[in-house]
């Protein structure tokens, strides 16, 4: 049997990115990380990790591959996200009603922040 154990994504800036995610996640560098490579952990114990590794391809406008992140105060979380360096994405996709948001990290990579509240 297998299971995910890290999502590995690409960065320009892999200091810049891990200390967005870091902060975003409250992950923390399973060992010290490079200039090109490093897998942040949850800090509370087992989870899902998070690779990033220097890349210089572009990033996707509408990519086929992204992060959802789950809350249950939604606006709240898209606002410490912001603050922290993410920025709200024009998206013209969005179904009526839409349970997320889009925002791009400080790479321009996009992820949704998911409202689990939402009776949509």
């Amino acid at each position: 049997m297998v299971h995910i154990g890290t999502v590995v994504m690409g960065a320009s800036d892999v200091a810049r990115a891990a200390a967005f995610w870091k902060a975003a996640l409250t992950y923390t560098e399973r060992e010290p990380g490079t200039d090109d490579w490093v897998v942040l952990v949850p800090v509370d114990g087992p989870g899902v990790g998070l690779s990033l590794g220097r890349s210089a391809s572009p990033v996707q406008e509408v990519p086929r591959v992204h992060l959802d992140l789950y809350s249950d105060t939604q606006e709240a979380e898209v606002e410490r996200l912001v603050a922290l360096g993410a920025e709200r994405v024009a998206w013209e996709l969005y179904p009526p009603d839409a349970d997320f948001v889009v925002l791009a990290d400080t790479e321009g990579k996009r992820f949704c922040v998911i409202d689990t509240t939402h009776d949509g």
